[in-house]
């Protein structure tokens, strides 16, 4: 990395010991964090864990630190989302299937010249898509 105007006297920036960031989780708002937690940790094949102060997480991924985190809020979802996960899997329909039975809802089914994606909502309606 470096910092400055390009092509002047551009100086590297220095790295410092113990400060690089790293993601913990993504989070998600939401009405009801346990009901949240138990279908994307269903969903995923990831593990809740109950942090006892309103918040819920999801563990996953082969190590169990990728993490999605459910914090209590009183409103409702509002308007679209400005982030969503994209999941992937060998058989997508298969998947989507399943997820639906876990109560997820289908808004559309879309595909392009390279691939096929399906767009869900989990059931506070968060939007996410399974391709």
């Amino acid at each position: 990395m470096t910092r400055g105007s390009p092509g002047r006297g551009r100086q590297p920036l220095r790295q410092t010991a113990g400060m690089t960031l790293q993601m913990y989780a993504v989070t998600v708002d939401c009405r009801d964090t346990s009901a949240m937690a138990r279908f994307w940790a269903e969903a995923l094949s990831g593990t809740v864990r109950d942090s006892g102060n309103g918040y819920v997480a999801v563990d996953h991924g082969p190590d169990g630190t990728l993490h999605l985190l459910f914090q209590p809020v009183p409103e409702d979802r509002a308007g679209k989302n400005r982030i969503h996960l994209d999941l992937t899997a060998p058989d997508a329909a298969a998947q989507v299937d399943r997820l639906v039975t876990l109560g997820a809802a289908v808004v559309e089914k879309r595909s392009d010249s390279r691939f096929t994606w399906w767009v869900l909502t989990d059931p506070e309606g968060n939007v996410f898509c399974v391709g």
